[in-house]
């Protein structure tokens, strides 16, 4: 059950980090035709600026679970890394349950007003040429607490059994794995 649980949320996870990955190429050639419009043929556009904008914000605060799932989020590594498995489970469940979990509330539960209310205005561009969804944009401050507490419940679940396995595994990664 519980593994069944952590593969599901990975491959969810996985997905959405690897759709967004290809987002990135998205935002660079976006930027190559803002500049060369503005600077070679004389053309600006606000839309096309602020999707960049938009880009870069989808990137990066729905891409935090897939870096919290590949292992990519900062962390003392100089204490962590000499850790044993079972104590960097620990680490894991620790910080997951006390500081993970609730700070993806905390954004949620703070945000959920500013964005009802920015849906409610069907809030848009303050530019005359600009994108008409800022309310899309800041629904993103719901979409990533919730996509990173999922994750994150992943990753306690992983913890927790690899404490539960004990210290036969050699580190985390194999370890989730193997128990997985």
């Amino acid at each position: 059950m519980i593994i069944n649980i952590i593969k599901q949320i990975d491959r969810f996870t996985e997905a959405t980090g690897r759709a967004l990955s290809w987002l990135t190429l998205v935002m660079v050639g976006l930027v190559v035709a803002v500049v060369i419009g503005r600077y070679f043929v004389g053309l600006g556009s606000i839309a096309l600026q602020e999707s960049v904008t938009y880009l870069h914000a989808l990137v990066f605060m729905l891409g935090l679970a897939f870096t919290l799932k590949r292992g990519g989020h900062v962390r003392v590594d100089i204490f962590y890394r000499s850790y044993s498995p079972r104590i960097k489970a620990l680490v894991d469940l620790l910080g997951g349950l006390i500081f993970l979990l609730p700070f993806c509330l905390l954004i949620f539960f703070s945000s959920w007003d500013y964005v009802l209310a920015s849906w409610a205005a069907g809030e848009g561009s303050s530019e005359n040429s600009g994108i008409a969804a800022v309310y899309l944009l800041k629904t993103l401050m719901l979409i990533m607490p919730l996509t990173l507490l999922l994750q994150g419940i992943a990753e306690i679940l992983k913890a927790f059994l690899i404490l539960r396995t004990g210290p036969e595994a050699t580190d985390q990664d194999k370890g989730a794995k193997a128990v997985l």
